[in-house]
């Protein structure tokens, strides 16, 4: 039986917002989300905080007018499916949610519940929306970068590591939305000089496997592409990335936080609080169909200068005057 979790975490805020609750007429209003991330971890759970502050500034506050439900899959595709179907059966007024598979499981299981999402990287390529101006559907939100930046990737590492002749790209096993990510690393590769193998990952062993078949060889650098379950494990491919020497570049800042060479790319905490702004104007009439995609306008490039030491790397001056934020 699935356990419930409920959260109701937001104190105040009722009082600055009397005409908002009085607007609803008492009405509480009910949100699903379900991440595909890990529970406890707390970036996530940061993500999420951020979420329902920014609802709280829009007048939407849970000891009122606001009720929501939260599950997290934990990159466990069956979990994914029976809490898809649970928040559908509870029938709230939207859901939403940060991973490719969930909003097309979400999609398989209802077509009139709106569902905004967050990070995702392609949903036109997977279908999700009919377009990023004209969405169509019960389905909208904010999307990562553009697959095509994901050759910047490739040039962050050549940069670091000039000698570098060969890459190897994690992605998420059942992800779709990696395809076009990938698609845009071996295609970019040759104009770089390296050769790309990808490996897909499911579990903490997937991880060891890939890392172990490319150790011992010269010049090998990691792309992690974004999504559950490789940002959860995160810690495990840094620590084994620093061990074995291998230059990394990471979408997200908090990845270089935790210790990973280096990140270049949008911050999520960022697309979760915008998501509020779609979900208050879903709840007060508007249409996912009509709300178009967002995508992502301000890209931070983050070293960590500590680990680089670590690993015997000197970074570039030219690249550490480029860098938005250095770790020491």
């Amino acid at each position: 039986m699935i356990q419930r979790r409920e959260f109701i975490t937001l104190l105040g805020g009722a009082a600055a917002w009397p005409l908002a609750a009085r607007a609803q007429g008492g009405q509480v209003r009910r949100i699903g989300v379900l991440a595909g991330g890990v529970e406890n971890d707390p970036m996530l759970q940061s993500f999420v905080a951020a979420f329902r502050r920014d609802l709280q500034k829009l007048g939407w506050t849970e000891s009122s007018n606001l009720q929501i439900e939260s599950r997290f899959a934990a990159g466990d595709s069956e979990r994914l499916r029976a809490y898809a179907a649970e928040l559908v059966a509870w029938n709230p007024d939207s859901i939403l949610s940060d991973n490719t598979p969930i909003v097309q499981e979400l999609q398989r299981r209802t077509r009139t519940i709106p569902i905004v999402f967050v990070s995702l990287a392609d949903p036109v390529d997977t279908g999700i929306v009919a377009s990023l101006a004209r969405p169509g559907g019960n389905t909208t939100g904010f999307m990562n970068p553009e697959p095509a930046m994901s050759g910047k990737w490739l040039e962050l590492l050549k940069e670091i590591a000039p000698r570098l002749n060969r890459v190897l790209v994690m992605v998420n096993a059942g992800n779709v939305g990696n395809a076009s990510r990938l698609r845009v690393i071996e295609a970019a590769a040759p104009s770089f000089g390296v050769r790309v193998s990808s490996s897909a990952i499911r579990v903490p062993g997937d991880i060891e496997s890939a890392i172990n078949a490319v150790v011992g060889q010269s010049n090998v650098g990691l792309i992690a592409a974004p999504a559950a379950p490789i940002n959860d494990l995160r810690k495990l491919i840094i620590g084994l990335a620093v061990r074995h020497r291998l230059p990394a570049v990471y979408a997200y800042r908090y990845y270089a936080a935790d210790g990973g060479l280096m990140s270049y790319g949008v911050e999520p905490i960022t697309m979760w609080a915008q998501a509020a702004t779609y979900v208050d104007r879903i709840l007060r009439g508007e249409r996912p169909a009509d709300l178009p995609v967002q995508t992502p306008t301000k890209f931070q490039l983050v070293i960590n200068l500590k680990t680089a030491k670590t690993m015997g790397l000197t970074i570039p001056e030219s690249l550490l005057l480029r860098a938005d934020e250095v770790i020491e």
